[in-house]
């Protein structure tokens, strides 16, 4: 029967002596930074969804943009061919031994209803661009949510190489970089 040692690293000892020693002496610094942390760490989960529903949003406004272009180049592609039976049937008028009165007014049947066809192309490009510019500004928002997430890691990450070292300076960095993280939501919030 084989008998199973552990060994603590040399980081798990230091952890654990920091820990029993700030017990012993009533020193609350490692209660702090701990709650901090944990403040620090549900705060990063709210930036951290926000940052992936802003970049769904994002997302799916770019692919609406993509489907109203689609349509628009249908139009185009539609207002291509009225242009080119126009240009038949007005090139059939000179023909002789054909109705010239037949493909004149189908000339001008063509022409009106390209006149339709130009102005749902046109309304499509503008939903298009008016989808690619609510993405854009969204994405933005995504940005400031994503680096206001990056400064409460960094927070976080600070606040435990605070608890390993217990330099006061450190904790000030900690509390800085989640001030700058906080910061940084409220703009995404306000959407700056």
């Amino acid at each position: 029967m084989s008998e199973e040692f552990e060994v603590p690293s040399p980081h798990e000892h230091h952890l654990e002596h920091v820990t029993e020693h700030a017990h012993a002496s009533g020193d609350n610094f490692a209660g702090k930074i701990a709650v901090m942390t944990a403040i620090m760490a549900t705060i990063g989960a709210l930036f951290s969804y926000q940052a992936g529903s802003t970049e769904s949003e994002a997302a799916m406004n770019k692919n609406n943009a993509a489907i109203k272009k689609t349509e628009a180049s249908n139009q185009w592609n539609y207002y291509q061919a009225k242009s080119s039976r126009q240009n038949l049937a007005e090139l059939a008028t000179h023909i002789p031994g054909v109705d010239a009165a037949h493909y004149a007014a189908e000339a001008q049947r063509y022409k009106s209803e390209k006149e339709v066809v130009q102005k749902k192309a046109q309304a499509l490009e503008e939903e298009t661009s008016a989808w690619d510019e609510k993405s854009e500004q969204v994405l933005h928002q995504h940005h400031r949510w994503a680096q206001a997430m990056t400064a409460i890691q960094i927070a976080i990450a600070m606040a435990a190489i605070t608890l390993l070292t217990r330099k006061e300076w450190l904790k000030k960095v900690s509390y800085g970089a989640a001030g700058i993280g906080v910061v940084l939501g409220v703009l995404a919030a306000l959407h700056v």
